[in-house]
């Protein structure tokens, strides 16, 4: 039976939270920011949690975390 490894992709791109909630950053902060409101730029700031219907694949990927 070989070894289970975690995606290391995913590993950089998600966190396991204390309550066990995975934390993602926000996406369409980037590039192309110049057509973007104030408002809408402000509200992508900090990072949220991954959707429910996302969740199994994920831990999928990381099987440790």
């Amino acid at each position: 039976m070989p070894k289970m490894k975690t995606k290391k992709g995913a590993s950089k791109r998600f966190k396991v939270r204390g309550s066990g909630s995975i934390k993602r950053g926000q996406a369409f902060k980037r590039h192309i920011l110049t057509k973007k409101t104030t408002k809408n730029k402000r509200h992508l700031r900090g990072s949220t949690a991954v959707h429910d219907s996302d969740v199994a694949s994920v831990k999928a990927m990381m099987p440790f975390a």
